[in-house]
Parts: structure tokens; sequence; C-alpha cells
């Protein structure tokens, strides 16, 4: 997807040699509303599909609401992590909710859902501030859900929320 592969190549583009500094995405405040703006469109979009079933296997989606005190508390390994078990969680949803959806407009919904929301797992694992791999043996809060706009909806808010605090958090380091 077109999309997807603008994150990635806005990302690959700003890191420096030897040492991922994804600098453009993190300080240029203008790129992270564009995706948050990306997940509000394909939301809205999913919202139009005519006749889009229940699903009658449930979903698992995390629950990304967030406490800005406990977020500030955390290290930024720990947000990055957090983020990564979400998305996990997410991409993982659309990928039960794809097996289930025949209907055309909203497969192709979630499908450039899970394009973004797997080019935002990449670009989170180019960041570590602790050795040794990510692993996604997470236990994100979670809750499962029926309808497709759910899956939709959790994106946005977790671009809205803690990926957008997270990126806020690195621009104080990194946008000097």
């Amino acid at each position: 997807s077109p999309p997807g592969l603008l994150l990635l190549t806005s990302f690959l583009l700003h890191m420096e040699e030897g040492h991922a500094n994804p600098t453009r995405l993190v300080c240029d405040n203008r790129l992270i509303q564009k995706y948050i703006g990306d997940a509000k469109d394909m939301e809205k979009r999913v919202g139009q599909c005519q006749a889009l079933p229940t699903l009658s296997c449930p979903t698992v989606l995390p629950l990304v609401d967030v406490s800005l005190q406990q977020w500030k508390s955390k290290s930024n390994e720990t947000k990055r992590r957090e983020i990564l078990c979400d998305l996990a969680l997410l991409v993982g949803a659309v990928a039960g909710a794809q097996s289930q959806v025949t209907q055309e407009c909203g497969a192709k919904q979630l499908s450039q859902l899970n394009q973004h929301a797997n080019s935002f797992i990449l670009l989170l694992q180019t960041f570590s501030w602790e050795a040794g791999p990510w692993e996604p043996g997470c236990s994100a809060r979670s809750m499962e859900h029926t309808h497709i706009t759910s899956i939709f909806l959790t994106y946005r808010q977790l671009l809205q929320g803690k990926l957008h605090f997270f990126f806020h958090d690195l621009a104080k380091n990194l946008c000097k």
C-alpha cells in the first residue's frame, strides 16, 4: 500500500547510518497527524461499507486507553514495548476479521489497516534501549469485539494516544 510504504520509506530516509534515528517522523508533528488522519479516513470508509457482517468468532483487541500520569512514569523502552504489544494484538484481530469478511469493501479496508499497523511494528522494532530482540509474548489488556468497526476505532485511538505521546516524548531528546 502506498501509505504503508510511505511511512516505512520516510522512516528509512531519515535514519543515520548505524543508528536508527527517525528524526523527521518524530520531529515533524505533521507526519503523525497525517497517519492519524489516514486512520480516521479508513474508519470512515469501513463505516460506509454496506452490510458488514458481525464477526462470528470475536476478535481480541487491546485496550489502548492511556493515563497520562502513568504514561509519563514509564521508560521509553516500556512505552515502545507496550505499543508493540498493542499493535501485535491489533494485527492478530485484523487477521481474524479478514478470515471472516468476504465483502470487498471491508476486506480492502482491513488489508490497508494491516499494512499500516505492520509498518508501525517495523518502525518501532528499530528503536531499542535494552539489549535483546523484541518478543511478542505480551500481556496487553484486551477485550473481545464482534464488530469490524471496533478494530478501526482501536487503531485510531492507539495512534492518537500512545503512539502520538511516544513520538512526543522521543522528540524531546531527538529534536533539539
